[in-house]
Order: C-alpha cells, then structure tokens, then sequence
C-alpha cells in the first residue's frame, strides 16, 4: 500500500519541537541500540511547558493518596491550578494522612464519585475548568458524563484516547491510539482517532508526523477487515479528510518501528520504519500494544483523551510521578496550541 500525503512541510519546524533534544542521527533505529536514557523524551516534553499559564483543571473525585499526591505535584510544578471535586472529609483524610497541605485550593464538595464527575463536567461547561483530571474512579464513570449527549462535552469530533511512549529503545515518541476508549472503532470513528493524534503530534510541535495504520500484514487482504480499513484510512488522507499528516499502511507492527524489518519485506515508505503515531485495529490490540511496551522494553507512558470540549487526562495508579507530570504538560500544551 502506497503512503498517502497530506499539504504541509515534512518533518518538523526547526527549533520548535519540544523533543529536538533527541539526536536526530540515531532515528533510523537499529537492532538493540539504545537510543536514550529511560525517560528523557517525557522529561523533554515538561521543558515547554514549563513557565506557560498552568491550566485550570477540574481533578474529580482524588479520593486516594496517588490521585490527590500527583495533582498536588502538577500544581507544584505549574502545569495545573487544580480544583478537587469529591467528597470534601474524604479529600481532606487523605491529605491529613498524606501531611499534604489543601491551603489556597479551591474544593467542591460532592457527595460520591458519580456525582464528582458529573460536577467536574459541569464546571468545564460553565468555563471554570480547561482540562479534566481522573481520580480515584473509574474511568467508565469518568467518560459516561463527558459523552453524555445534552449535558456532556462533546464535539462533532468521536472521543478517542492517545498514549505517548517514551520507549528507550525508540528514538522518538511513540503515539499510540486508541488502548483506552473505543473498542472496536468503525471506520468513521477511526478517522477521527487518526486526527486526534495528528492534532496532538501539532501540539507538541511534529509538523507533519508519520502515521502507520496497523494490521497483521502489510498488504490488503479482504479477509483481515483492519487491511481495508488501513487503505481506506490513507485514500481518505489522500482526500484531504485526514489532515496534517503522512499514512501509510496496512503496516505490521515490526515494519512500523524497525528500518530493517520494512526492508526485509521490501517495503517503500516514508513512513515505514520510521513511525511516530501507531494506529491499532481495536482496544484490545491497542492496549496490548501500549503495555507490553511498558513492561517488557522499560518504556515510561503518558496519555490524553481528545475530541471533547477539553483535553482529559486519565492517569492510572501504576503510573510514576513523571508519566503523571508528563500527562499534565500535553493536556497543557494541547489546550494552549488550540
């Protein structure tokens, strides 16, 4: 399958890409080299964000020592001014118990957690909050007040979630889509989850980022639906119904991220060995994807769900300081890209 292009100028601006730290020598990856020290492309991307406006940000229902500790941290780091939304004496033990200080922060008082999230929607509605921060509840209960269709937050754009990967065997970030929201994504829905991404890769200055539609092959076969939609996907890029960026697939995973791999199968493609956003057939695919990443090549992970009014941010109590902190800097840089 040919790479579908879309206007723009390749690659990204000079001097304005928040990863540029990275040697750009080391991008054709190979086999078992190590690229960069664990994390240093999460910690590249607080750099940006440091000393902008912190957002606004509604954290609903912190009710457990991670949730509460890791807005406080993003507060302390000035990424965001937080608004704790939940159970006020359950909010207030946790910080007694943690000898955390709730002096000078706004809290609103809810009675349990479905009703923290259905006020945290609220206030991003009334235009008190520019993001969204899950706490200690699922994030079912989070989703279904901000897809709620008369009072919730939705866009003409369908709701999807992106994970960036900061993989140290990979020389750049890796953005995944989508592990987290939609479970078996039609092809309406997936051109909206390939946008979000490319709108979030904007943000963080990649002008023009490579996008590889994955499959179990490379080529189409009427038999693996995930083969046509990939074609289909790209065709609609080469229409200009997928903006800002460059597709290409069906592409399996290894001649997605590996030089070697794609030339082994004789694959021609700008994109091919060379990805940045990774597109998964469905949830399950996707969220294999996402954490096999993390648990078997040491990757650091940090994630945002996009196409509603405001950028979400569902941190997961596995997550370390930095991947909260770095989830907080691309809610940050997105909302401030616009």
């Amino acid at each position: 399958m040919g790479a579908a292009t879309t206007p723009g100028a390749a690659g990204a601006r000079p001097g304005s890409d928040p990863l540029s730290a990275v040697d750009p020598a080391r991008r054709l990856l190979r086999p078992g080299a190590h690229s960069h020290p664990r994390g240093a492309l999460l910690r590249a991307l607080l750099a940006p964000a440091t000393g902008r406006p912190p957002l606004t940000t509604a954290v609903v229902h912190p009710c457990d020592a991670v949730s509460l500790g890791g807005a406080l941290q993003a507060a302390a780091a000035g990424l965001i001014v937080p608004i704790l939304v939940g159970p006020r004496a359950r909010i207030e033990a946790v910080a007694r118990a943690a000898g955390a200080s709730l002096s000078g922060l706004r809290l609103v008082d809810t009675p349990h957690s479905h009703a923290a999230a259905a006020r945290g929607v609220e206030l991003v509605r009334a235009g008190e909050a520019e993001a969204i921060l899950k706490g200690s509840l699922h994030t079912d209960e989070l989703m279904a007040e901000v897809v709620r269709a008369d009072t919730g937050l939705r866009t003409e754009r369908r709701v999807s979630h992106v994970f960036v990967l900061d993989v140290p065997h990979y020389p750049k970030p890796l953005f995944v889509t989508d592990a987290a929201i939609n479970i078996a994504p039609d092809l309406d829905t997936k051109r909206d989850i390939v946008q979000n991404a490319i709108d979030l890769c904007h943000a963080l200055g990649i002008d023009r980022p490579k996008v590889a539609i994955l499959s179990a092959v490379e080529t189409v076969n009427p038999k693996i639906p995930s083969t046509l939609d990939a074609a289909a996907l790209c065709k609609m890029a080469d229409r200009g119904q997928i903006r800002g960026g460059l597709l290409d697939g069906p592409l399996a995973f290894d001649n997605a991220v590996s030089v070697e791999a794609a030339r082994t199968k004789d694959i021609v493609s700008p994109v091919a060995g060379d990805a940045d956003v990774l597109v998964a057939p469905d949830l399950e695919s996707g969220n294999m994807v996402a954490k096999q990443l993390v648990y078997l090549a040491d990757a650091l992970i940090a994630g945002l769900v996009l196409g509603a009014r405001v950028p979400i941010m569902l941190t997961s109590r596995a997550d370390d300081e930095l991947s909260r902190l770095a989830s907080c800097a691309l809610a940050l840089l997105y909302r401030k890209h616009g």
